[in-house]
């Protein structure tokens, strides 16, 4: 089984727009098919720049395509609640239990409130999810109206994550407008992000940096 045939699935596509519409309605950032195409792309590229196997590859993809659909029933436990989603959609979609197993211990591990990196795949999810931080995401168009989590996603012109793998390192790179969010108030909302980040990538065997124009904070 690929991402393409998860993203082609019908009961996948229903509960992706149902997580959209339903976090939209919350007054959250976005966290419909740009975010979780990005994270799916991003959990895939670092394994595969660190010389895991294809299929460790491709089942990060779809533990990334998958992550957040839990939140189409509630934003409260929605890691687990997308774990078990998953596991029963690829269960239908005929992927082995092993592999679908696989997939449903990364999503369930992937929210700094109750998770960490328990596994290759679950460790990748969790670097991608938590690296993308940027203006994209944020839905509210109308600074004075900004939350805090508004303001430090607003600011963030870019994100970038590479890889070194000679070095045994893994970089968040991030470019802040500090006019209009101080870099202070990044670490105030994204600390346990970045903690977790940091274990994920121990969990790789490589070393976590946050880079903030051009300042390596972590």
């Amino acid at each position: 089984m690929t991402l393409e045939d998860v993203k082609n699935d019908k009961e996948v596509n229903i509960l992706i727009d149902n997580t959209e519409r339903q976090l939209t309605e919350l007054g959250y950032t976005e966290h419909g098919r740009r975010h979780i195409g990005i994270v799916s792309e991003i959990a895939g590229n670092i394994l595969k720049e660190l010389g895991y196997s294809e299929k460790e590859i491709e089942l990060a993809k779809i533990a990334g395509y998958l992550h957040d659909i839990g939140n189409s029933i509630n934003r409260v436990d929605h890691a687990h609640n997308g774990a078990l989603l998953s596991y029963e959609i690829l269960k239908r979609m005929g992927m082995s239990l092993e592999d679908a197993a696989e997939i449903m211990m990364a999503i369930g591990n992937h929210d700094e409130l109750s998770g960490t990196a328990v596994s290759t795949i679950s460790a990748a999810v969790i670097l991608a999810d938590k690296s993308d931080v940027h203006r994209s995401r944020v839905r509210n168009k109308n600074l004075s109206r900004f939350d805090i989590h508004d303001r430090v996603n607003y600011a963030v012109e870019e994100a970038k994550i590479q890889v070194d793998k000679e070095n045994k390192k893994i970089y968040l790179r991030l470019k802040i407008d500090t006019e209009i969010c101080p870099v202070i108030k990044y670490f105030e909302i994204f600390l346990d992000r970045m903690l977790m980040c940091k274990q994920a990538a121990a969990y790789l065997n490589i070393w976590f940096h946050l880079e903030i124009n051009g300042t390596i904070l972590l």
